[in-house]
């Protein structure tokens, strides 16, 4: 059974759950797809720059070709790389993607990040001191670019992803499509409650990226917390008779926000889409909530150097 859908401000519809492929290793991609999408689900999650999409577009095409899913019962989404943010470019990173993926058109594409890299043909252009070469691109100018992709049908909706509120703002005074997603990282440490009233006011659906809290970050360090085995998630978790997985892709659901949880093993991908069979109460989501704090998984420090670097504090241009 396919996992439910919402209404995105185009009038597409989006399901509430999707695979993500972010550290997907070479070699288990493909499988990873293929059975997510025999378990039920509909939404895949690609990027560029994740340089698997090859093999994501294998595991969606051979689930097309053999008549399990056609081409319209999938959401598929992938995002433009920060190389190719320069207006003239913006077309040929989605054709790339578009290749990779043996796909005519995409459901949704997302801006990846709000900065610019030098488009050298690496996915991180690096100088001698093995810097990232940044590049003096307005993200607006390069959303102008992705607003004519909706033109050529090459996409359905558009989007941004990882902009803080003052980024989105000016995406939303200055450009003429209203973003239909903002994908960000949200979890119990992280709840993004100023963006999410930002998006919702402005009727832009979320989807939360590593909800799961993304331990298998190559840099991830023993002193970070586990969410997964965070006691308040045990506990709940236990009393429901779900895994603690599950506990936190549903906290997220009943948000209203779609969440992508990565797995390639099979028994978690098929447990990690069963989350429409339980509520939380609201004094599980009050204990849930309790658990803010301002913990960031992915900071993308690399590149805290350039000039639209999100994450800075007291943001201005």
């Amino acid at each position: 059974m396919a996992a439910p859908t919402f209404k995105l401000n185009t009038g597409h519809e989006m399901p509430f759950v999707g695979l993500g492929t972010w550290k997907s290793k070479p070699g288990e991609v493909q499988a990873a797809v293929e059975c997510a999408i025999d378990v039920g689900y509909r939404h895949i999650d690609c990027a560029l720059c994740y340089e698997n999409e090859k093999e994501a577009g294998a595991g969606i095409n051979a689930k097309i070709n053999s008549g399990k899913v056609k081409r319209e019962d999938l959401f598929i989404v992938s995002k433009l790389w920060n190389t190719h943010h320069d207006p003239k470019d913006v077309r040929s990173g989605l054709m790339q993607s578009l290749g990779d993926l043996k796909l005519d058109y995409l459901d949704l594409y997302l801006m990846h990040w709000p900065m610019a890299f030098a488009n050298n043909g690496k996915i991180f252009p690096r100088d001698d001191k093995e810097q990232l070469i940044n590049a003096d691109v307005d993200y607006v100018e390069t959303y102008k670019a992705m607003e004519k992709l909706l033109d050529e049908g090459l996409v359905k909706n558009i989007g941004v992803s990882n902009f803080n509120e003052f980024q989105l703002g000016r995406i939303l005074k200055e450009c003429k499509v209203v973003p239909a997603n903002h994908q960000i990282e949200i979890q119990p440490y992280l709840l993004q409650e100023d963006m999410v009233q930002l998006c919702k006011k402005n009727e832009i659906s979320l989807t939360a990226y590593s909800p799961l809290g993304s331990r298998d970050r190559p840099w991830v360090t023993k002193e970070e917390p586990n969410i997964l085995e965070d006691p308040k998630i045990l506990k709940i978790a236990e009393r429901l008779g779900k895994s603690p997985a599950q506990v936190l892709i549903r906290f997220q659901v009943q948000r209203g926000i779609n969440v992508i949880p990565k797995s390639v093993t099979p028994s978690r991908i098929e447990s990690n889409i069963q989350v429409f069979d339980f509520e939380l109460s609201a004094d599980d989501e009050t204990v849930i909530r309790s658990m803010k704090t301002s913990y960031r998984a992915c900071t993308f420090l690399p590149a805290a150097s350039n000039k639209y670097f999100p994450f800075r504090e007291n943001y201005k241009e």
